[in-house]
Order: structure tokens, then sequence, then C-alpha cells
């Protein structure tokens, strides 16, 4: 049975989601289904037997060419980007129920982050339009993250404290100890255990970084963009191809396009560092695709042995990072052609700009960057646009 967490607001399993789906309910009008898959025959898959009538409204797919790594766009003349990020569809007995279906698998290394914006939206209409049902398989990891979210978003809860508060909500729903007996009630205990630590171990990571960004997925923030290179290192590394589309815009052609189309604020424009090629003078890459990381401890990093002169409690020299990381950029041809490691040389007059290597780089600092796209400072001008 669905477990009341705030008003409107229900968590539940799949066979709490049939249920609904099936027979109906006068509590729930909406329904939010986070499984592997989000055909509404995941059902029937799970259990021969369930059959639920559906009807789609729209499909939204990852568009990372538009406005950012994450934007979306619907289906049109059937042109698909090349993942589904939702599809919304009246659903269920008399298709009275809207069900928004999202494809996240219960994984350590799933991508929620990139899903939230839409799930949250979607449970804020379903409360003010009835009321809604967030449901995963077990009801224990991936809709547990995704209420998480919404209540720390909601009311500015820090991550531990919105999970204490489902655990409590959850918790205050449950049959009183005069109802089950003593088995029953290890088993409701161990229950709210098993979410607590499959949700830390799922997704608590993400959620964090949802919670350094203002509660928000802020696609222009380094938070973000490092974490969206680790998730196309873990495609790579799962043998997956990585379509140039999921690069961010070449930003040579993007500051063209916006010189031409874009209007001075207030006459004024506002000034970004810009990084460009030595040799010509193209531009490379700006300060917004810089992926930032934590200096390293130097020679210290490189070898346990290694002898160093001077004071071993001043880092300034160590820590000077040699080389600039980046996200990876549309006019990285070599990164494009599916390449594991290569030069990273400039799209204009080929002159060698640094390296990449999907299994990683060690920076001067010491740190380890993976997957890593490097620029070396000593090849690239830097001034501003």
């Amino acid at each position: 049975m669905p477990h009341l967490v705030r008003e409107n607001l229900f968590i539940g399993n799949i066979t709490d989601a049939a249920e609904v789906l099936q027979s109906g309910t006068s509590d729930i009008t909406h329904v939010l289904s986070v499984l592997s898959s989000a055909s509404i025959s995941f059902f029937t898959e799970w259990r021969s037997g369930v059959s639920i009538p559906a009807k789609e409204i729209k499909k939204v797919y990852f568009n990372r060419q538009r406005d950012g790594p994450a934007a979306a766009e619907e289906e049109e003349d059937g042109s698909r980007s090349s993942k589904l990020m939702y599809s919304l569809e009246y659903a269920g007995k008399d298709l009275k129920l809207v069900r928004m279906a999202v494809p996240i698998r219960d994984t350590e290394s799933a991508d929620l982050l990139d899903y939230l914006e839409p799930c949250l939206d979607f449970i804020d209409r379903s409360r003010k339009e009835g009321s809604v049902l967030v449901h995963c398989f077990a009801g224990v990891s991936r809709s547990a993250a995704i209420i998480t979210a919404y209540l720390m978003r909601l009311e500015q809860l820090t991550l531990e404290d919105a999970l204490e508060s489902l655990r409590q909500s959850c918790e205050s729903v449950c049959p009183n100890d005069g109802f089950l007996d003593q088995v029953m009630q290890d088993t409701v205990h161990q229950t709210y255990k098993r979410l607590y630590s499959l949700l830390v171990r799922f997704s608590s990571l993400q959620l964090k970084m949802f919670e350094d960004m203002g509660f928000k997925v802020d696609h222009g923030s380094s938070i973000y963009k490092r974490f969206h290179v680790k998730v196309l290192g873990d495609c790579y590394n799962r043998g997956e191809k990585i379509e140039s589309d999921q690069f961010a815009a070449d930003p040579s052609i993007a500051v063209e396009v916006q010189a031409q189309t874009a209007a001075p604020l207030n006459g004024e424009k506002k000034r970004v560092k810009a990084y460009r090629c030595k040799k010509c003078r193209r531009l490379i890459a700006l300060e917004g695709n810089v992926v930032g990381h934590i200096p390293g401890e130097g020679e210290s990093s490189f070898s346990w042995n290694k002898r160093r002169s001077g004071n071993p409690f001043s880092k300034s020299d160590e820590t000077d990072c040699s080389s600039i990381f980046i996200e990876p950029l549309r006019w990285m041809k070599a990164v494009e052609d599916g390449g594991l490691e290569g030069k990273l040389s400039c799209a204009h007059c080929d002159a060698r700009l640094g390296y990449f290597n999907w299994s990683g780089i060690q920076c001067s600092c010491g740190s380890w960057i993976t997957p890593a796209f490097q620029l070396q400072k000593g090849r690239v001008d830097i001034s501003s646009v």
C-alpha cells in the first residue's frame, strides 16, 4: 500500500502502482514511474496477466545540441535524439490517470541528476491538480531519491534532513504494533533501514551535488560539468559509442552566433575568459568549458619515496597546474572518432594543443582526472571575449 509522504504525495512500489493503474482510486490522479523501462509493457513483463491500457500524450528526448548539455525536445516528425528523457500518457482502467515514465536503472552508476528537473516539475503540477504516486520497482531506492530531492527543494532541507524526514514520514503511516506480529515488525524496520542504505548507495553523491547547486540542476556550473564528463566516461567504459551531440558546443561557432544575434545588456557586453590556439588564435574554449579539480599533493603524488627540496609545507610551486582540463567539445575530431586516447589538435591549423584519455591523466599538481581532456597552458593564449 502506498505511503503518504506529504499532502497529495505518495511513495510506493510496482505492486502499488499496478493496483492503482488497474483498479483506479480516488486518492491518486497522477503516477510517476521510475523504472528501467518507460514502456507501460514493463508491467506485463513484470507479471503476466497484468494488462494496463495507455494512450500516449508525448515523448521528450535529450537534445544536447540545444541550450546546454541536458536540454530536451519533443519528438517531431519521427526524428529523435539519442536518449529518451520521459514519456507522458493517459493510463489506467478508464485512461483517467496521467502517468509520467522515466527510464532510470537501479545501479550505482545510474544518471539521476539529468532527470530530476522534469520529475520535480511533474510532482509539483500533480499535487496542484490532484495527488501523485511516485514509485520504482521496490519503492526503496529510485523513488525515494526523487522524493528526497523534492523535499530538499520544497522545504530547503539538507540531504541528511530530507532523508530523515522521508524516513519518519514513511514510518508514521505503518500499521501500529498491535496489528503486526513481531516478525512483521522486524520486517518493517528492516525495510526502512534498507531504504536508507540503498538510497545512500544509489544517489547520495548526486543529491549532494543538487544541494550544492542550490536545489536545482545548473548545467552551467562546474559541479554539473564534472558530473556530466564522468557520466560520459562511464558510458565509454561500458563500450557505448559517445555521439558528438553529447559534447558541448564549439565555442568558436557559439561566440560567432551570439555576436550576430544577441544585443549587449545596457550597452555593455559581459566579458568571459577565453582560451585560444597560440599559433592561429582560433577560439578553442571558454571559461565555462573548464572542468575544475582539487589540486593534488605535487611531487608526493607521483612517487612516495621521491625527495623534495625546500620547505615541505610550501605547496605553492607544486600545486600550480601546467594544464587546463575542459569538457569534450565538438571541434575535437580525435575524440569523436572514438579512440581511447590521443592528441588534441587545433581544428584550424592542426597545431597540437594537448591530449585526451578516457582512462584519465595525472595533472602536474598530482591530481588524477578521469576522463581527461587536457589543454597545455604553454600551447594556448588566455584572453577574453
